[in-house]
C-alpha cells in the first residue's frame, strides 16, 4: 500500500511542513510501504516550484523507515516537463508517477510520444498514471502495452479508472513483469484478486492499519479477511470522496488532530454535515 500523502496547509495558507513531517513519522509504523509525493492528493496544481522542492525534502528527512519514494511528475507541457525532469535534484527519490496529460485531451500517438519523452529525459523508473475522470483521456491498453515494450524504464502504471473490465485487459497483455497497482480504493482489493500488486491509496493515511490490513490479505489470497475490509470501508471511501478529492481526506486527518483543515482555492473544505458524517464513520470503523 502506497500512501497519496496531502500537503498541510496553516491557516494563513501557507504550507504547513511541520505537520507533513508528523503525518509521514504517524503513518510509517501503520502498514505504509512507500510515499507518493506530489501528486494529485497533494494539490500539487496550487504549489510553487519552491514549495514543491521542500515538500519533497521534507518527506525525505522525515522518512525515517527509509521506504520508497514515488514522485509526482506529469503535466500537459511535454517539453516542459522533460527539461524539468533533466534539471531537477531527484536524490532521494525511487520513482516517478507520471499522469496522462490532462486538458489539452491528445490522441493515444500523442500519449504515446509523450511517455516516450519523459522516459528519454530520465533514468529513473516510471509508472503511468491513468486517471480519465480527472486528465479527460484515458491510455488505451494498446498504447500501455507498446510502451511497456519500447521502454525498460517505464516499469508499470497505477490504474485510477475503477474499471475492473479494462482493468483485466491490461493485465492480461501486459509483460509479466510490469506492475499493475490500482489507483481506486473501491476497487482496489477486487482489483488485486485480477492480478493488481496493490494500490496507491487516498484513505490509506486516514485510516492506514484498517486499509493495509485487507490489501495484505487480497494479496495473501485470505479472501474472508479480505473481503471484510472491503466492506467496512466503501462507505467511508463514499463519504470521503463525496465532496472531492483531497477535501474529504483532509477533513478526515483533521478529525484525528494530524492537519488544519485547510484547501487551496479552488478547493474548499468539506460541509460541517459530511465532516461529522466522516467522524462518526471512523468512530464505527474503530468498533
Amino acid at each position: 500500500m502506497g500512501v497519496a500523502l496531502v500537503t498541510p496547509f496553516n491557516s494563513n495558507g501557507s504550507v504547513d511542513y511541520n505537520s507533513l513531517s508528523a503525518l509521514v513519522t504517524s503513518l510509517s509504523n501503520k502498514g505504509v510501504d512507500y510515499w507518493v509525493v506530489l501528486g494529485t492528493t497533494a494539490e500539487s496544481s496550487t504549489l510553487t516550484a519552491q514549495e514543491k522542492a521542500k515538500v519533497l525534502q521534507t518527506v525525505i528527512e522525515s522518512n525515517h523507515k527509509n521506504l520508497p519514494i514515488v514522485l509526482g511528475a506529469g503535466g500537459n507541457d511535454t517539453r516542459a516537463l522533460c527539461e524539468q525532469l533533466r534539471t531537477q535534484d531527484l536524490r532521494g527519490v525511487d520513482a516517478l508517477l507520471s499522469v496522462v496529460p490532462y486538458y489539452n485531451k491528445p490522441t493515444q500517438e500523442g500519449l504515446y510520444q509523450h511517455f516516450a519523452a519523459i522516459a528519454q529525459s530520465t533514468e529513473l523508473p516510471i509508472l503511468l498514471y491513468n486517471v480519465p475522470s480527472r486528465s479527460g483521456v484515458g491510455l488505451a491498453v494498446d498504447t500501455i502495452v507498446r510502451l511497456a515494450n519500447d521502454f525498460d524504464t517505464i516499469i508499470g502504471i497505477k490504474e485510477a479508472s475503477g474499471d475492473l473490465v479494462y482493468l483485466t485487459d491490461l493485465i492480461s497483455r501486459v509483460p509479466e513483469d510490469f506492475i499493475v497497482t490500482s489507483g481506486d480504493d473501491f476497487t482496489a482489493i477486487p482489483a488485486i484478486y485480477l492480478g493488481a500488486s496493490g494500490v496507491i491509496s487516498v484513505i490509506g493515511q486516514g485510516v492506514p492499519e484498517l486499509f493495509s490490513s485487507g490489501i495484505r490479505a487480497a494479496l495473501n489470497r485470505d479472501i474472508s479477511a479480505a473481503n471484510k475490509v472491503h466492506r467496512s470501508i466503501q462507505h467511508f471511501s463514499r463519504l470521503v470522496f463525496e465532496q472531492g478529492n483531497p477535501s474529504g481526506i483532509k477533513a478526515c486527518l483533521t478529525i484525528q488532530g494530524l492537519i488544519e483543515n485547510q484547501l487551496r482555492l479552488p478547493l474548499i473544505p468539506v460541509s460541517e454535515s459530511l465532516k461529522q458524517g466522516i467522524e462518526t464513520e471512523l468512530k464505527n470503523l474503530e468498533k
